[in-house]
């Protein structure tokens, strides 16, 4: 009779969460053990920086498993789990508290950390990054009207900050280095359509600005200096400058890093009996290797890992997506970045913005404002590789949903 698996889990966020899920509804006679270095139930991640922030929202009220929690699922779940190593040799998993958990398979999600900027630590005080509940419960009260907040980064994160911020009655400065906002994942047009929501709102956007140091003063605010010798003053700072990968315990216990983890579309890691899911990991994409941050990516990676570590055979093959809310504006995104596409965008209503990429007579990836049934049927028309046109697409009597009819 064959022994029963053992897979263990590391990591509480989505990717770990859902690999534990699903590897116990892969393999139901299997003991599942989710480890997670924090103190609460796996939490949902988007609202931290916007509903939370605005006082809405407690920052671990949306529990990734459902109300009832991951133990709901047959899942063990362990908390301010700190592991320390794996032993790839022995199958085990060494815990800060001195206990070898051992494994017949293992799956490392152990997320991105956001990336410190040396002349702005954490420890500073006024300083704040944003990635965790606790982070967001040490930065909500500090949030109070009158008060000024200085912004580094304009991407999603920053921008949701700001946005959070300006409408609690702070007065908002943005920096960013690039020449415009979320230089990364919007077109020069709809990165506008966001820069004047935000300047509408009172916010206050420095492009092309790099803060060469942070300085507290006597009184406890701060002094931002630019490079150009510039001064900011600000009660408290945000940084969003993008994260790095949590992959020190996989590269210590000699699996293949490369500014993440490493994993072929099986999930599996250079280790056959270890998977890896989530932002943490670097996983093959249309152009090659790439890395992937967004909450989607997350869950349904995760599950595949899971059930593939279960004994599964499920191949990840997700379309990325990305979503944020700012103000009244739903900004999305779907598909993969491509090279020599056509670029056309669609007219919209005020506050409203679409645009494609397509190679090769189709979708590639799409963006929109506050245009979700759209962009629900752009992703099955990328999904189904369906043909189209640019004038059909650039004109906006002619659905978009017409297209799933050919």
């Amino acid at each position: 009779m064959d022994t029963a698996r053992t897979i263990l889990v590391i990591g509480g966020g989505p990717a770990g969460t859902f690999a534990a899920m699903a590897a116990k509804q892969q393999d139901p006679t299997a003991t599942v053990t989710l480890l997670s270095e924090e103190h609460c139930e796996p939490y949902e991640k988007p609202p931290l920086s916007k509903q939370v922030l605005l006082g809405t929202h407690a920052p671990d009220a949306a529990r990734i498993a459902g109300p009832n929690g991951i133990a709901h699922h047959a899942v063990v779940f362990e908390v301010q789990a700190d592991c320390r190593a794996i032993d790839r040799a022995s199958h085990t998993v060494l815990l800060g508290d001195g206990r070898m958990l051992p494994y017949t398979s293992l799956v490392i999600a152990t997320g991105a950390t956001a990336r410190e900027l040396p002349h702005v630590p954490r420890t500073m005080p006024g300083v704040h990054y944003l990635r965790t509940e606790a982070d967001a419960r040490r930065l909500q009260p500090e949030l109070r009207s009158g008060r000024r907040l200085l912004v580094i980064g304009g991407g999603l994160i920053g921008l949701e900050v700001a946005a959070s911020a300006a409408q609690l009655g702070l007065g908002v400065t943005v920096v960013e280095v690039a020449p415009r906002l979320l230089a990364r994942v919007c077109d020069q047009e709809t990165s506008a359509l966001v820069q004047r929501a935000h300047i509408n709102h009172g916010v206050r956007i420095r492009l092309d600005t790099v803060i060469r140091e942070v300085r507290p003063q006597s009184d406890g605010t701060l002094i931002a200096e630019t490079q150009a010798g510039g001064t900011i003053a600000a009660d408290l700072v945000v940084v969003g400058t993008g994260s790095v990968p949590n992959d020190a315990l996989a590269a210590a216990a000699g699996l293949t890093v490369q500014d993440g983890i490493v994993v072929n579309e099986r999930c599996e890691s250079s280790d056959p009996d270890i998977f890896a899911a989530g932002d943490v990991v670097r996983f093959p994409g249309p152009q090659g290797l790439v890395r992937l941050e967004n909450w989607q990516h997350a869950l349904d990676q995760g599950g595949v890992a899971g059930t593939n570590a279960a004994g599964g055979d499920r191949v990840y093959t997700s379309l990325p997506s990305f979503w944020s809310e700012q103000y009244d504006l739903y900004l999305q995104g779907v598909g993969w970045p491509a090279a020599n596409t056509a670029h056309v965008r669609r007219p919209m209503p005020a506050n409203s913005a679409l645009a494609f990429d397509v190679s090769d007579g189709r979708i590639v990836q799409a963006l929109g404002i506050n245009a979700r049934r759209e962009l629900a049927t752009i992703r099955r028309l990328i999904d189904r590789r369906t043909p189209v046109d640019a004038a059909t697409l650039a004109d906006p009597a002619r659905p978009l949903a017409d297209l799933l009819k050919r």
